[in-house]
């Protein structure tokens, strides 16, 4: 057994790693690691696991938390080797020997290596005491602030091995392998004096003098221009001890046992370590190309920046693309068609881009072209990213509200390759993941409508030659402080550049046909570009009308020079007198259009507010679409910009509330479909309001796949329109609308959904509905328990089964007592859980319901087994087996199999028993279904010592995110 604190917090036995469950859990056993041997109190720990204000219950989570691990420890026969977690009064200690701790051997072996007279010997220790660092300090726990003071010293430990090993090769003149190791750290610590003045030493030692130099130079900008200070003595020192020629101790030992991985430099051309650049953009490891190596990008104008110009920027060598996968990741929409001008922005957005990890920021009014600007330079652009590309719109300035920054971040892990249940629950997690994974990358970050600094920050990637392209219609003063952003400020297009826009739609011989006239309908449009497209497609669609005509009509509109006053400039005006010219259903659907309470819709949403079926909404789509007031963003998904959008809510005010409850019943119906796709067989989850308004047409689902993709990707879109039928006062749909989402609360329960369904809670709450509150009590205290919160599980959950009763909903008093069941079982009540689990199987089988039947004989057939009643638990297996076809409810079926063949051990019946377990593993194995091939094969160790569950157990371990 070992105990891990340097990397991700965790225990490895011989089995395996132990299943530590949230990162709570692992916060609590770091605390106490931390103090091994040495009594830990209640409020030391709670300081641990919670950073602000604890929850009123922390004392009974903490309680928990200890119970499981308590468990977990005794489940791997903790006790042979000598590990106790003991309680004594208001506090807990954790007796283990020293030796078991990875933190304690590491402290050890510098011991060892500083006692050291042979600087090879000492390297040898060093190396050791390094090989037991995973990653960084306390992963996986939660951050609280003792254990960020810890995290920090153990780092400041490690890092300081690394300053001494490097020195333990100096003394032997191997100044190359010093300078590898301590570039790797300078690079990950800029800011660390020692580190860049000892790498400088090991980099002039070893012959490299202009890289060290260059490094010199590269943090004293660094140190300027983020700290506002000049470089400390021992940066200073190093410098003045290069430019002095000093050759120091060993020097000239270096020519081939001495350079890198133990090669002569004249053997092959230097590999580039890492692509650093120093802050004006110039290769910070210019000394490591091989000769005759050449630039593709030009170099900025002179002036642009604080030294003299130097030789053009690069890039560095091209890396393998993330993931493996065969092309890079791409996530931009389409160019934007009809582009035109803005040659001196595309430029300026150029040189910003030249620098070290730059941070672009394109400003200016809405309307005026951000996007397009954005969009245009990454495609022409495509080829200096290898990499990749990610776009986030960040709805900034959108009435639909800004997506959660946990929900940008895992789109950008997804895209990059991350499993979907590896990415971290926390936004602070997510993004120093994000990190870690763009670190040495050269990869574009596109990100649109940015409202506030703070919201892009954890956004930016961590790769020194990644580009971040932000567009706002704010100056984010606070970006360009804080991450040096460099402005491109975009304002209206000049009168011939809009022109050129109006040629581009309408063809050049119209255009120049009437010169005075187009650049007359530029002017009086504001230059906004939206403004222009749209009059634009007005007159395309028109080839018989004049643009003077139009520019005369533009004039004598009065409320045009109304709206000149405020930042959308002439948008108003020129939609008004687009919108005139439609057709009336493409009028009616515009209008509808603007009540949508999501981000994006597709025919189906479409029709649903316009009261109409997907084909004639798909028509009037197309027809938005050519006067540019709609725009698809992706093949069957449109959206509308925002002041299209704020435009056409005043078309029809008076159809708000009936085109609200109709997309409102387009999603419970939709939802539904998903989900009865998704987990077929089950019973439906709520009967439908009284009043429930069925659309026309219903997305139809061919598969789980695929109802499963639709629900994660409208999970947004959901929670929005959940929140308006709260705030409409339609609570009915409210609640249904978010408890739809089951399925994939079920397949990500640790997504955060528990704040979703505490606002289903209030919904069914304020219509007095025990209906309604009992249904969203069931899947919020499962959602509690398997978040490790189980006292405020049980909580809820006890109401639960007496609220079903008072509706008369028998099955839902059946999942009720299931729920219940399955924390009081966890938390030691065991009598009282086999009770309500049999009570909820008389229930279900009262009700003749087999789905409920056979998730409470489940259940029940687990509890017998901890009992020590396996005769019981393979009865009541059979029986649940004997309820429903076996290609159903995979998941249910594995963990039946599961119980089933460790009940046959507990009787002896060995080999029916690993047959059964091997089964099982092989069926979860082949579904996907991690966590049950890990229970199964965990069981199966248990009493055989074969090699190969040992490695699909592993396998499977690595799939399944730590956190679940």
């Amino acid at each position: 057994m070992e105990f891990r604190l340097l990397g991700t917090v965790s225990v490895d036995t011989f089995t395996g790693p132990l299943p530590l469950g949230p990162a709570k859990r692992r916060s609590l056993l770091a605390a106490l690691l931390l103090s091994a041997n040495t009594p830990v109190s209640i409020a030391r720990l709670t300081d641990s696991l919670w950073d602000d204000t604890p929850p009123l219950h922390a004392r009974s989570v903490i309680q928990g938390h200890v119970s499981r691990l308590r468990a977990l420890l005794v489940g791997a026969d903790a006790e042979a080797y000598g590990v106790e977690l003991v309680t004594l009064g208001d506090a807990y200690v954790l007796r283990l020997p020293e030796t078991l701790l990875d933190a304690q051997r590491f402290e050890e072996l510098l011991t060892l290596a500083r006692g050291q007279r042979s600087p090879a010997d000492a390297v040898l220790m060093f190396k050791e005491a390094l090989s037991l660092w995973q990653g960084p300090a306390l992963s996986g726990a939660f951050a609280g602030r003792p254990l960020q003071a810890a995290a920090h010293s153990l780092e400041e430990s490690r890092l300081a091995t690394v300053e001494q090993m490097a020195r333990a090769y100096a003394a032997l003149g191997e100044h190359n392998r010093a300078a590898a190791v301590l570039r790797a750290e300078a690079v990950a610590h800029p800011m660390r004096e020692s580190l860049a003045a000892a790498l400088m030493t090991a980099l002039y030692r070893a012959g490299r003098q202009s890289e060290a130099l260059d490094w010199f130079h590269r943090t004293r900008r660094l140190l300027a221009d983020e700290l506002g200070i000049d470089p400390g003595h021992e940066l200073a020192d190093a410098y003045a001890l290069i430019l002095r020629g000093d050759p120091g101790p060993d020097a000239g030992r270096e020519s081939g046992r001495n350079a890198p991985d133990g090669q002569g430099t004249a053997a092959r051309g230097p590999a580039r370590p890492s692509g650093g650049h120093d802050a004006s953009g110039n290769a910070a490891a210019r000394a490591d190309l091989p000769t005759g190596t050449a630039t593709a990008e030009p170099p900025g104008p002179p002036g642009d920046r604080g030294d003299a110009p130097g030789p053009a920027p690069h890039r560095p060598l091209p890396v393998p693309s993330l993931a493996g996968e065969p092309h890079p990741t791409d996530l931009l929409p389409r160019a934007p068609r009809g582009f035109q001008g803005r040659s001196a922005e595309l430029a300026a957005l150029t040189r910003a881009a030249a620098g070290e990890a730059p941070v672009c920021l394109v400003t200016g009014p809405a309307g005026v072209g951000k996007t397009a600007l954005a969009l245009q330079w990454a495609h022409r652009n495509a080829a200096a990213f290898p990499d990749g590309r990610l776009f986030a719109d960040l709805r900034g300035f959108s009435d639909t509200g800004e997506p959660a920054l946990i929900e940008v971040l895992r789109e950008f892990l997804l895209a990059l390759g991350v499993a979907p249940r590896r990415v971290p629950e926390s936004a602070a997690a997510a993004a120093a993941l994000f990190r870690s994974l763009t670190d040495r990358r050269r990869l574009l970050v596109v990100l649109d409508n940015a409202r506030h600094s703070a919201t892009v920050r954890p956004l930016l990637p961590g790769g020194t030659d990644c580009v971040t392209l932000v567009t706002s219609r704010h100056r984010l003063e606070g970006l360009i402080a804080s991450d040096a952003a460099r402005p491109v400020p975009l304002d209206v297009l000049e009168p011939p550049d809009g022109t050129a826009l109006l040629a581009g739609v309408l063809g050049e011989d119209r255009v120049l046909a009437e010169p005075v006239a187009a650049r007359r309908l530029a002017e009086l449009c504001g230059g906004l570009p939206l403004a222009l497209r749209v009059t634009a497609a007005r007159l395309a669609g028109r080839p018989n009308w004049t643009l003077a005509g139009l520019a005369d009509e533009l004039a004598d509109e009065r409320s045009r020079l109304t709206y000149l006053d405020v930042d959308d400039t002439g948008v108003s005006a020129a939609l008004r007198l687009t919108v005139q010219q439609l057709p009336r259903d493409a009028v009616h659907q515009l209008a509808r259009l603007g009540h949508h309470p999501g981000s994006h819709f597709d025919p189906y949403t479409a029709a649903a507010l316009a009261g109409t079926d997907p084909v004639v909404a798909t028509a009037a789509l197309e027809r938005l679409a050519a006067a540019h007031l709609v725009t698809e963003a992706a093949p069957g998904r449109w959206v509308l910009h925002d002041l299209v959008r704020l435009y056409t809510r005043g078309l029809e005010p008076e159809g708000g509330p009936e085109a609200l409850t109709g997309v409102l019943d387009h999603y419970i119906a939709t939802a539904l479909a998903a989900a009865d796709t998704a987990e077929p067989g089950g019973e439906p989850c709520f009967v439908l309001p009284e009043d429930y308004r069925r659309p026309v047409a219903v997305r139809d689902f061919v598969d789980r796949a695929t109802a499963m993709h639709w629900l994660a990707a409208e999970r947004d879109d959901l929670a929005l329109a959940a929140d308006a039928a709260r705030t409409a006062g339609l609570h009915d749909r409210a609640w249904r609308i978010i408890l739809l989402q089951w399925p994939q609360v079920v397949w990500r329960v640790r997504d955060n959904w528990s704040p979703l369904l505490e606002l289903a809670l209030d919904s069914a709450r304020a219509q007095d509905d025990a209906y309604a509150e009992s249904r969203v009590l069931n899947l919020l205290g499962w959602v509690l328990t398997e978040e490790g919160r189980a006292a405020e599980a049980i909580a809820l959950l006890e109401r639960s089964p007496a609220l079903a009763r008072q509706a008369g909903d028998r099955l839902g008093e059946a999942t009720a007592l299931i729920n219940l069941a399955v924390v009081q079982a966890e938390q030691g009540e065991l009598d009282t859980a086999l009770e309500d689990c049999g009570r909820a199987v008389g229930l279900a089988r009262e009700e003749q319901d087999a789905h409920t039947e056979m998730l409470a004989l489940q259940h029940l057939a687990r509890m017998q087994l901890t009992a020590n009643r396996p005769h019981e638990a393979l009865a009541s297996v059979r029986t649940a087996l004997d309820l429903g076809p076996e290609h159903e409810e995979i998941a249910r079926r594995v963990l039946l199999l599961t119980t089933s063949g460790e009940a046959r051990l507990s009787l002896g019946e060995e080999n029916e028993g690993i047959l059964l377990l091997d089964r099982a593993a092989g069926e979860a194995e082949r579904a996907g279904y991690d966590e049950g091939a890990v229970r199964a094969l965990q069981a199966l160790l248990r009493v055989t010592a074969e090699p190969e569950y040992r490695k699909r157990y592993e396998e499977a371990v690595r799939r399944l995110t730590d956190d679940g």
